[in-house]
């Protein structure tokens, strides 16, 4: 229906139990997170929803999402008080959220990395002298480019690269948690970025052009109740983060979340 009809749809929302991300879960990948700092601090969970997602009904989604009983008894986030895992449990008053661009289907996204020689044929990542862009310690190319904007090799990914999904997985996984021990090398931190990125999004073969095409649409979350911000996280930090993954054709939403810390936690 179109937006000026004055129809507006009334989100309902399930919660998926069933639904499994292997991409979290399986062995290597739980090594990976605990030598990153970041297992037992990240999640994904997988909801269901009734009506029909158009993107102009963005914001009514989302904060019907918030606002659902379902949701807000499911949802997991971590607690800054207890550092335990609890439910959302609370009435959202706001909803901010950036629309976050989701096109890429190949990890060639990344080939750069090895023809700016950020990274060596051998796949190691090159070392550089330390410094510090807070709260990061970069002590190596990829975390320059990363993270410092003065790097003469910083534009090689442009605005738009960065802004990506794809992009925003692999950057999330490089920086790691509180006590994160850095890769020598980059295939751990590619593979790790494909596997999540192609459990989260979903995609479609045209039957003419035979192109793949991804159908999801991809959201920043930030969620307020009376008090202030209350989820990801209480308190801000670029490695606290809440991705909403929304799949209008299976009517699927997989939340991708992470909140930065000290120790790893398990539900």
């Amino acid at each position: 229906m179109a937006a000026h009809s004055g129809y507006k749809p009334n989100f309902t929302f399930r919660f998926l139990p069933q639904r499994a991300f292997q991409s979290l879960t399986s062995p290597e990948t739980v090594q990976r997170l605990r030598k990153w700092s970041m297992q037992g601090r990240i999640c994904a969970q997988a909801f269901g929803f009734d009506e029909n997602f158009q993107s102009y009904y963005k914001d009514d989604f989302l904060m019907a999402f918030f606002r659902d009983p379902n949701v807000i008894s499911d949802l997991k986030l971590l607690s800054d008080s207890s550092g335990r895992w609890i439910n959302l449990g609370t009435e959202v008053k706001k909803v901010e959220a950036i629309n976050i661009p989701c096109t890429q289907i190949s990890m060639s996204f990344f080939d750069r990395l090895y023809s700016e020689e950020i990274v060596r044929e051998s796949g190691h990542i090159v070392k550089c002298l330390d410094n510090f862009c807070d709260p990061f310690l970069v002590s190596d190319e990829l975390r320059k480019v990363l993270l410092m904007e003065d790097s003469e090799k910083y534009e090689i990914f442009s605005q738009l690269d960065r802004q990506e999904f794809l992009f925003c997985i692999f950057k999330h996984l490089c920086l790691g948690g509180l006590l994160c021990q850095y890769e020598d090398i980059l295939d751990p931190y590619l593979e790790t970025t494909k596997a999540i990125y192609k459990d989260l999004v979903s995609v479609i073969k045209d039957p003419q052009t035979k192109t793949i095409r991804v159908t999801s649409i991809v959201f920043k979350v930030t969620a307020y109740d009376e008090n202030g911000t209350c989820y990801p996280s209480t308190k801000s930090h670029e490695q606290s983060f809440a991705y909403l993954v929304v799949d209008p054709l299976k009517r699927h939403i997989n939340v991708l979340y992470h909140c930065v810390g000290v120790g790893e936690l398990s539900f």
